[in-house]
């Protein structure tokens, strides 16, 4: 029961799989937003005082702005997550680079994360001459995967180290159960003198390790 895709980097070294600053984590949610889930999450975010980035599904962005809205003002980072969740290895690559180019349109981010960790490699170049960052992550929390237990989970968040960018889910998928996974992994996280970052600092000519 994978929680960390190490192959996924041996077949990307170019792409973003760490954060730079070695005690710091990298707080990520995926798929949103959601008009119900996404306010709880910011809710829990703002009782502890963490900061993170939320990667967007554009048409998501579109159907409710101000959820966007609510994240930005409480100091959040937003990326780009495609506008239809695409498939980036099953989708033609003119129709993926319009996709991203859709949400952009909604969200103006140099942020991006390709949507199941699926981007080809010809269209790595294209991006990054873009301006675009690529972020993937090195710890994911399989939120959305309801053959994983919430003690699993939790038990996998035991093994999180410094500069970890993790994955989480603001999404439908999740809704039953992402607040109280936050409750539990998020002190425990900050017990062990872990600082949270976003990716606003990076510049393109940082280390992606």
């Amino acid at each position: 029961m994978a929680f960390r895709f190490n192959w996924l980097r041996f077949f990307f070294p170019r792409l973003i799989w760490q954060g730079y600053k070695k005690n710091a984590l990298y707080l990520t949610f995926d798929d949103g937003p959601h008009p119900e889930v996404t306010p709880r999450v910011l809710e829990i975010l703002s009782l502890y005082n963490i900061k993170a980035t939320f990667f967007c599904v554009g048409k998501n962005a579109e159907e409710f702005p101000n959820v966007v809205k609510q994240i930005t003002a409480q100091g959040h980072r937003i990326g780009n997550h495609t506008y239809f969740h695409d498939k980036g290895w099953r989708t033609k690559s003119a129709e993926y680079l319009k996709s991203i180019q859709l949400a952009n349109g909604v969200l103006k981010t140099p942020l991006f994360r390709p949507p199941y960790g699926q981007i080809k490699f010809s269209l790595i170049p294209a991006l990054k001459t873009q301006g675009m960052r690529i972020i993937m992550w090195s710890w994911l929390s399989r939120d959305y995967d309801f053959k994983v237990s919430n003690q699993q989970i939790i038990q996998s968040a035991n093994r999180i180290k410094g500069g970890d960018i993790l994955v989480f889910h603001d999404s439908a998928k999740t809704q039953h159960r992402i607040e109280l996974l936050l409750h539990e992994i998020l002190p425990m996280l900050l017990s062990k003198q872990f600082t949270f970052s976003t990716f606003e600092e990076h510049e393109s000519t940082q280390k992606t390790k």
